[in-house]
């Protein structure tokens, strides 16, 4: 591991003005690419104490030997030089977006003698005009199937086309007409460009002005009485019709905009587009990366314009964009998209309208798409293989743990202390087997001493259950009676006899410490235990002063922080219900002869305790099922209890209503 210092600018070294910036390994490889509005200012912040840096920038910059920068004179110019050497260098902590899928596109090859129509994939060849992409290539087929009609392009290969040349004989198409078969010379070059052409344009949402014009050919023909030709242009109008209907209309006719969405979590982001134009989606593509750079989400919006747009000009770049977030500074990425188009682009947020309502459906797509490539990654069972090897020989295990214990504790400024167990097995979660403790000895912010017994009263269920099979086993001394809660199946607690071979913890030294005392406390030795900080996702082991450090890539540390992140979902849902409930009903506990079905009433009728408390006795007789004498000795013993303690949003610091969950 590289010291940062020993490659440190010297100071006044560095200009203050814009500019991109390499750092190189040892190998001299580029391992990242990064622009600035001063280089001087953001080199400047990667060379401080690495305890302050984030993980990822702290492992980049230990991993790099040398910095190198170009100066520029716009932050345009930046942008566009960052993306050429993010292209040639493939940098190993740069965000790379790589496609979940490989999309079609409908492609008609204008660099040709006779445009031919056909399905593409992979990269964008010059003098070819796109369409799309599309979820599936049948969508393609299609909607060109029913274009054919109207514009008999040819859709042959070259060798088809040569062979229906020598013959003098047009393919099937031909004769069906579907194509206007340039192969035996029906139609001149010049004559069958002209039919691509009008092909893209109807493509390109431009249909309005060629249907009347059909409209208008269909009533001449009509009042000529040449009732064949009409009813061949009604057809035709028909197809042309069909073929528009597959793609709804989202937004005004005249909207050409790309709308594009990002979902994300601490290891891993996906960003969908969909491309409208002429007011309707005409295409849709999904990236996903792993988020190797210290990046928030107008970072990964910026990343999505560059490799997005990076290779396009022209019409492929729309007048409109719409992002979740804007880049840092958004100008200079406005301007490039500009420079791409060759005229103004609108790069922003939308805030209302339809814009807005098409951007959540995107949104929505992006977290389909990235929980789809989570499941993906979870169900492999070779990545689970190679997960639970790296975690053993990162923690010295013996071999792999295929059963994985983690406990979480959670609480509202030490009041309500609750904690969870989740259980992995064979790198899958077995929810049956999850276990939800209330902690009730004590109260106050002591997650150490929480840890210490929500570990030790697992455990001592399992060396009793381990040695009594046939009934349940009675609570031990110091276990708190109905303390283990059953998971989200609703059924009585299953046995504990069944030990794992790795216990995590969320939390670093003290909190692994404690749970090892604990096993310690009850003679376990043949399990093992670790922790997870979550600020800097180090691995704890117990006694030891240096934390075990994973690659980011690694597949056991993403497994390890999903087994980490569902232990702590799964323990903040048990406590905000608890607290829910306690909010929402705890001074009508204290009326007497009140009932819980009659406490759900009032809590119902009027919303929350503070509205009930403020009520009069009539208002109260009003709720179904409250007599007058219920009425008044719920409005006395409110009156004489004093109102609750606000509770405090830990997250925002803000006081919360009573209604409020």
């Amino acid at each position: 591991m590289a010291d940062p210092s020993s490659y440190r600018p010297k100071p006044g070294q560095i200009p203050d003005s814009p500019g991109v910036y390499k750092f190189r390994d040892e190998h001299g490889r580029v391992i990242y690419v990064g622009k600035a509005k001063s280089l001087r200012q953001r080199l400047s912040s990667y060379f401080q104490d690495l305890a302050g840096l984030h993980p990822r920038t702290r492992t980049m910059v230990t991993t790099a030997a040398s910095v190198e920068w170009t100066v520029v004179s716009t932050e345009v110019e930046a942008l566009q030089l960052e993306y050429s050497w993010i292209k040639e260098y493939d940098p190993r902590f740069n965000v790379k977006y790589r496609d979940d899928k490989s999309y079609p596109s409908l492609a008609v090859t204008l660099n040709e003698e006779f445009p031919r129509v056909q399905v593409m994939r992979g990269p964008k060849k010059k003098g070819v005009r796109y369409f799309g992409p599309y979820a599936h290539a049948w969508a393609i087929r299609e909607t060109v199937d029913l274009m054919l009609r109207v514009f008999p392009v040819r859709t042959c290969s070259a060798g088809v086309f040569k062979r229906s040349h020598q013959i003098g004989r047009p393919c099937l198409l031909g004769y069906i007409g579907k194509c206007s078969a340039p192969c035996v010379g029906r139609v001149t070059p010049e004559e069958h460009r002209e039919l691509a052409e009008e092909f893209c344009d109807f493509m390109a949402g431009r249909t309005g002005a060629y249907i009347r014009r059909l409209e208008q050919r269909m009533h001449d023909a009509a009042e000529e009485m040449e009732y064949e030709k009409a009813a061949r242009l009604r057809d035709d109008i028909e197809a042309l019709r069909r073929a528009m209907e597959k793609n709804a209309v989202v937004l005004a006719d005249a909207t050409d905009a790309d709308l594009i969405a990002v979902a994300e979590d601490e290891l891993e982001a996906a960003v969908q587009i969909f491309h409208v134009r002429g007011g309707r989606v005409r295409g849709q593509r999904g990236w996903v990366t792993d988020k190797v750079e210290a990046v928030d989400t107008a970072g990964l919006v910026e990343h999505a314009l560059q490799q997005l747009y990076g290779e396009e000009s022209g019409d492929a770049v729309p007048k409109e964009v719409l992002v979740p977030a804007l880049p840092e500074p958004a100008l200079p990425v406005a301007e490039w998209l500009t420079g791409r188009r060759g005229s103004r682009v609108d790069l922003r947020v939308p805030q209302r309208g339809d814009k807005k309502d098409l951007m959540a459906t995107v949104q929505r797509n992006a977290q389909q798409a990235l929980a789809l490539h989570k499941t993906k990654r979870a169900s492999d069972l070779t990545t689970r293989s190679r997960a639970l090897e790296e975690i053993a020989e990162a923690l010295g295990l013996d071999s792999a743990p295929l059963r994985v214990e983690c406990f979480d504790i959670s609480h509202l400024q030490g009041q309500d202390v609750v904690a969870s167990m989740v259980v992995f097995e064979d790198g899958l979660a077995r929810k049956s087997e999850y276990r939800r403790f209330q902690i009730k000895g004590f109260e106050g912010q002591d997650d150490v001493r929480s840890m210490h017994e929500v570990v030790g009263r697992r455990f001592r269920r399992y060396l009793r259950e381990s040695l009594k099979t046939g009934e349940w086993a009675e609570e031990a001394p110091g276990d708190e009676p109905g303390g283990e809660v059953p998971a989200e199946n609703g059924d009585r607690p299953k046995r504990f006899a069944y030990p794992p071979q790795l216990v995590v913890v969320d939390g670093g030294q003290p909190q692994v410490a404690a749970a090892q005392r604990a096993l310690d406390e009850l003679g376990i030795t043949d399990v093992a235990v670790c922790g997870l900080a979550k600020r800097l996702e180090e691995v704890w082991l117990p006694g030891e002063d240096d934390p075990v450090v994973l690659p980011r890539t690694s597949e056991g540390l993403y497994l390890l922080q999903r087994v980490r992140d569902e232990a702590h979902r799964f323990a903040i849902s048990y406590q905000r219900g608890k607290r829910s409930k306690s909010m929402k009903a705890g001074p009508l506990d204290a009326v007497p002869g009140l009932g819980e079905t009659r406490k759900q009433a009032l809590l119902k009728h009027f919303g929350s305790v503070k509205r009930l408390r403020a009520a009069t006795v009539e208002e109260i007789c009003a709720t179904p099922g409250i007599g007058r004498k219920t009425a008044e000795t719920v409005a006395a013993a409110l009156a004489a209890a004093a109102p609750p303690a606000p509770a405090v949003n830990t997250a925002t610091g803000e006081i919360m209503d009573d209604a409020e969950e």
